[in-house]
């Protein structure tokens, strides 16, 4: 990436003091960044125009393309930023929690928190893709430390009914292995599936199971966020937040 991110980054690991003009390209790619947030904000991540930016900047447009190469290097810049500060976020939450189902749960919350404080960012990342821009490989490496968080947590959780599961059978053997509710979940080709596709995954070795259900987590959950981030609740009468609550509730074992 050709963003140092901030000034007082520039140096950082090196074992020197950043010179003026490291200090002075950093802080013009950090007010670069800030203008193609707000145009974000109000026209979309698809509208994103470098010659825009260096007009409200005072500078030419190739001044401007000296600190990025084009729309998709900057694009690709806000996007791992963006990334990186859920990345953190999920670890910082993570490391604070209670084990078990209590990490779920702050996983969830620390999500809709960092969705509601800066919707832009969540949809620059989660909302619909910009047309013609493809991820480098780079991004999907910071995408996957998110995965491997929630991984991790879902690994300390007991294993339960399946998501979706209608309740418990009151004739069942209290003693019974707590694990076939799921090996008789008529969706176990799901499970088939994911073990031969987990890509997603990277080198996290989850079984299926855990798989299907840090999947089903991510998605119900940002199905109701994305719909509260983009107002579609509002004038209904309720409070997204105990939907949102209900749902993760809904997805941990009894």
């Amino acid at each position: 990436m050709t963003d140092a991110g901030t000034a007082t980054d520039v140096g950082a690991g090196t074992g020197r003091a950043a010179s003026p003009r490291e200090r002075y390209r950093a802080q013009v790619c950090a007010e670069i960044k800030q203008h193609a947030r707000q145009q974000i904000a109000t026209a979309g991540a698809s509208a994103l125009s470098l010659n825009a930016i260096a007009k409200r900047m005072g500078l030419s447009g190739p001044a401007l393309y000296r600190y990025f190469a084009g729309r998709d290097a900057l694009l690709t810049e806000l996007i791992a930023d963006a990334y990186r500060s859920l990345a953190d976020t999920f670890r910082a939450a993570a490391a604070t929690a209670e084990p078990g189902a209590g990490g779920v749960v702050a996983l969830a919350d620390a999500l809709r928190a960092w969705a509601l404080a800066d919707p832009q960012r969540y949809f620059l990342i989660y909302g619909t893709p910009v047309p013609g821009y493809h991820a480098p490989e780079e991004i999907t490496a910071i995408a996957a430390e998110i995965m491997e968080v929630l991984l991790d947590t879902f690994d300390g959780v007991p294993d339960g009914p399946p998501p979706g599961a209608t309740g418990a059978d009151p004739d069942a053997d209290p003693d019974a292995d707590p694990n076939a509710a799921l090996d008789a979940d008529p969706d176990t080709d799901l499970h088939t599936h994911l073990a031969a596709h987990r890509q997603w995954a990277g080198d996290h070795p989850a079984p299926p199971r855990t798989l299907r259900r840090a999947l089903t987590y991510w998605t119900r959950l940002h199905g109701v966020l994305s719909l509260e981030v983009a107002g579609h609740f509002e004038g209904m009468g309720f409070d997204p937040e105990r939907l949102y609550t209900a749902e993760v509730k809904s997805l941990l074992p009894a």
